[in-house]
C-alpha cells in the first residue's frame, strides 16, 4: 500500500494553514502545506511542528505554471499519485484598495480562477480512488451569481456549460473590466465574487467530468465556503476562528470511503446549499 497523501495550496497562514492542523490530526497519511514563499511555508511548517504535528513541506506558486508542473510530478514521483486536494490558495483586495477595478479583475481572476484551473488540470489525473477534492470558495460568489444578467446566470447553471466555455466567461470578465464595460456586459462590480462564483462552476462541470470519465474511482469533488474568517484577507472583526473556517473544508476532504454525495456541490456549515 503505498502512502496516502493531503496536499493543501496556499496554507502557510489564515485558512489554509488551518486546514493543515486539521489534516494533520485526523487524515492517516503525509500532508503537504505549500506556499509561494519558502521562507514563510518553512516558518508556517515549524509553528506546527512546535503544536507537536508533522507537516511535510513543498513549495508551490499556483500562479507558476512550470511550479504547479514541477510539484505535481513531484507528487506522481514519489507517491504515485494524491489523495486528497484542498485548493484553498486565493487573493482579495481590500475595500479601501486604491487599485482601479480593471487591475483588481485582472489579478484577482488570476489566482482565484485560472490558476485553481490550472492546478485541477494538472492534479485531477493525479488523484486516486476514493480521493477528495475541495475547492475553497465563498457565498460571496453565489450572490455574485444572482447579480448577473438573466443571459449569464442561465449559462452560469447550465447541464451543459464546458470548462472552456466557462474560462471564455471568465477571461470576458475581465477584458469588459479593462475597459470599463463590465456592467454593461451583465456582469456585477465585484471581481472576488466573479472569480469565487467561476471556481464553483468549475467545480460543478469537473465533478459532472469525473462521474462520466471515473464512474468507479468514487473520487468526490466539492466546493465550499469557509464562512467569515479572521484572517490577514477578510480583517480581524469576522466572527470565525482560522479553525471554525477550516471545519467544512476538512469535513468535505475527509469524506468517508464509500460516499457518493456530496459531489460537484457548494457546501457551507457542513451543508449543501443550493446554487
Amino acid at each position: 500500500m503505498s502512502t496516502r497523501v493531503a496536499v493543501v495550496t496556499g496554507s502557510n497562514k489564515g485558512i489554509g494553514l488551518a486546514i493543515v492542523r486539521a489534516l494533520c490530526r485526523l487524515f492517516q497519511g503525509d500532508v503537504y502545506l505549500t506556499a509561494r514563499d519558502l521562507g514563510r511555508g518553512e516558518e508556517a511548517v515549524k509553528s506546527l511542528s512546535s503544536e507537536g504535528l508533522n507537516p511535510k513541506f513543498h513549495q508551490l506558486d499556483v500562479n507558476d505554471l512550470n511550479s504547479i508542473r514541477a510539484t505535481a510530478e513531484y507528487f506522481k514521483e514519489k507517491y504515485g499519485g494524491v489523495d486528497v486536494l484542498v485548493n484553498n490558495a486565493g487573493v482579495a483586495f481590500k475595500d479601501s484598495d486604491p487599485s482601479p477595478f480593471a487591475v483588481q479583475a485582472e489579478v484577482t481572476l488570476k489566482t482565484n480562477f485560472f490558476a485553481a484551473r490550472d492546478m485541477l488540470s494538472h492534479f485531477l489525473p493525479l488523484i486516486r480512488p476514493g480521493g477528495r477534492v475541495v475547492n475553497v470558495s465563498s457565498s460571496l460568489g453565489s450572490n455574485a451569481l444572482k447579480k448577473c444578467s438573466s443571459d449569464l446566470q442561465q449559462r452560469l447553471r447550465g447541464d451543459d456549460i464546458t470548462e472552456d466555455e466557462l474560462a471564455g466567461l471568465m477571461q470576458r470578465f475581465v477584458d469588459e473590466a479593462k475597459k470599463g464595460e463590465h456592467k454593461q456586459g451583465g456582469w456585477p462590480d465585484t471581481a472576488y465574487g466573479v472569480s469565487k462564483m467561476g471556481l464553483t462552476v468549475l467545480t460543478v462541470i469537473q465533478a459532472r467530468r469525473l462521474s462520466k470519465e471515473r464512474p468507479n474511482d468514487e473520487i468526490l469533488v466539492n466546493a465550499c465556503c469557509p464562512g467569515w474568517v479572521r484572517t490577514d484577507m477578510a480583517g480581524d472583526k469576522a466572527p470565525k476562528s482560522p479553525d471554525e473556517g477550516a471545519i467544512t473544508p476538512v469535513y468535505l476532504a475527509l469524506l468517508p470511503p464509500g460516499a457518493t454525495e456530496p459531489h460537484g456541490k457548494f457546501v457551507s456549515d457542513k451543508e449543501v446549499q443550493p446554487w
